[in-house]
């Protein structure tokens, strides 16, 4: 689209977005899109109004009941009976190799795009680079479907100074991996990510965590998290709630729990406790959050699911020589055995990408098919190769009750051979909006949008105001619906009509254009916190 001839003070006469009355002094004044008639979900209120969006270069011009007199619009797309909404904010996804690939096709991130997601967050689980500069000129080198924001991830920081080791830094690393923090939070991260439950992040305690996690806060930045176990691992899902509350006491940030969640039988049921627990700190001022996805089976590779840490330590190579030792094949039998049953049997384990041998079939399946005990053929898989699963361990009355609680937002935590990369904004309005409704549907936006915006700090975003980047999603409420599933997780969901990502149309008519329209989203740092 050209750039319109709508001035800053036309936008400024239009604050109210529900302005009905002409006010500007040229009339008319020409938008680039009217989106006319739809039910519209501003992210401020929970009341839909029924009526127009206008659009003028990247920015909202109005959204309110009807267009004002003084516009017209180049190109007017009908909204009748559709909903018109912020463009969804994914908080947490995986999607940094494909959008910072070298593959055009990947860069646009059409999944996404086709879930009405206008903004994917990324370095997420503590694995983003802290080249917070390189990436961002690597996002605007190439066109990126959507727009961008990154933390700085704890994995590359520490790898930088004690590789795989599981020791503690000496002071000089300590000071090395701040050094290399403050630069990336000077240059537009969010904040800190960790992802306490993998190797080698895990051989941390929780005091260097915390020195990091202070870096992040001096430049007014957040701590998201992985928490160090999501089950009963080692630490336990409360043990673990309470080191991410203890980080931002006494970092004195604003922390993050990602991808909350009660992971296997051991905790399953534990919602209401750790949903107390953290209200509790809200209700006395600790600012704490978190996102979810809303499917009931988590996904992550084999060898994090069943191996214990020191098994892990030292990398693949120093793994694979455990397996051959055979003073420790006892104690790791035992280990794997136990890890197993937490995440509820062979049963529940599916292999969903990585070698084809594998994929399509439970462990069950494999052990079943090579007559061996489980751990066995584990074992055997492990030796293979390293493999992406999907793990059945959550149960729905746990992911409803975290869903529902207005300080959750919506997240995807994308990854490869689970359908929640292709499905998570579809599934959760399909799911627990019209068939459950479990929620409703404008706390389905604003847990989407504004929710996320807000909490991550991107400026003029999740919000259809007047003078933000238009950044706006058009649905269809009856057919918006994930089609993606275990067995094919690569679907694109359907029902999206229209995705405008800083003005310009990602999808048109229920398509995907091509257009790579998306920006970085750099957090602006705490005045006199960087060099000059």
């Amino acid at each position: 689209m050209q750039r319109s001839l709508v001035t800053l003070a036309v936008l400024a006469a239009l604050a109210s977005p529900f302005h009905t009355t002409a006010t500007a002094a040229e009339a008319p004044v020409e938008l680039d899109l009217l989106l006319r008639g739809g039910t519209i979900y501003t992210g401020d209120s929970d009341t839909p109004v029924v009526g127009d969006v206008g659009i003028a270069g990247d920015r909202i011009v109005f959204a309110g009941r009807a267009m004002p007199a003084q516009f017209r619009a180049r190109r007017t797309i009908d909204a009748t009976g559709l909903v018109v909404a912020p463009g969804f904010i994914d908080a947490h996804t995986h999607a940094d190799a494909d959008l910072l690939s070298n593959d055009a096709r990947k860069r646009l991130n059409t999944p996404f795009l086709t879930q009405g997601v206008t903004t994917a967050v990324i370095g997420n689980d503590g694995f983003g680079g802290y080249d917070i500069a390189a990436q961002t000129q690597k996002l605007r080198a190439v066109p990126v479907g959507t727009n961008v924001a990154m933390y700085a991830g704890f994995g590359p920081l520490r790898i930088s100074q004690l590789g795989e080791a599981n020791r503690a830094p000496t002071p000089a690393q300590m000071d090395a991996m701040k050094q290399h923090l403050s630069r990336a939070m000077c240059d537009g991260a969010l904040g800190l990510s960790t992802g306490l439950f993998y190797p080698p992040q895990n051989f941390s305690k929780t005091e260097e965590v915390i020195e990091l996690a202070k870096v992040a806060a001096a430049h007014g930045g957040l701590y998201d998290s992985h928490i160090r176990d999501e089950a009963m691992y080692n630490v336990g899902l409360k043990g673990s709630i309470d080191e991410v509350i203890r980080i931002g006491h006494e970092a004195k940030l604003p922390v993050h729990v990602a991808h909350i969640k009660a992971l296997g039988v051991a905790v399953q049921g534990q919602s209401g406790d750790i949903i107390r627990r953290i209200e509790k700190e809200r209700a006395a001022g600790l600012d704490i959050t978190a996102d979810h996805y809303p499917w009931t089976a988590s996904s992550t590779r084999f060898s994090a699911a069943l191996l214990p840490p020191w098994a892990n330590e030292g990398g693949r190579a120093a793994t694979l020589q455990r397996f051959d030792d055979a003073a420790q094949q006892e104690r790791l039998r035992k280990d794997v055995r136990e890890n197993l049953r937490l995440r509820g049997g062979p049963e529940a384990i599916l292999f969903s990408a990585g070698s084809t041998t594998y994929v399509g079939k439970t462990l069950a399946d494999v052990a079943k098919a090579s007559n061996a005990d489980p751990v066995d053929a584990a074992i055997a898989v492990l030796r293979d190769g390293d493999l992406m699963i999907a793990s059945f361990n959550m149960s729905d009355d746990d992911v409803r009750a975290f869903m529902k609680r207005p300080w959750v937002m919506t997240s995807s935590d994308s990854s490869l051979g689970h359908p929640r990369a292709y499905g998570t904004f579809a599934r959760k309005y399909d799911q627990y909006v019209v068939k459950e409704r479990a929620i409703s549907l404008a706390q389905f936006i604003r847990s989407s949008t504004s929710l996320t915006a807000d909490t991550l700090g991107l400026v003029q975003r999740g919000h259809l105001r007047p003078g933000y980047h238009a950044d706006v999603v058009v649905f269809d409420p009856k057919r918006f619906a994930a089609k993606a599933t275990y067995t094919q997780p690569t679907l694109l969901s359907e029902g999206v009509v229209t995705v405008l990502v800083n003005g310009r149309l990602a999808v048109d008519g229920g398509q995907p254009t091509g257009v790579g329209a998306g920006v970085p989203l750099l957090r602006t740092p705490k005045p006199g916190s960087c060099p000059a």
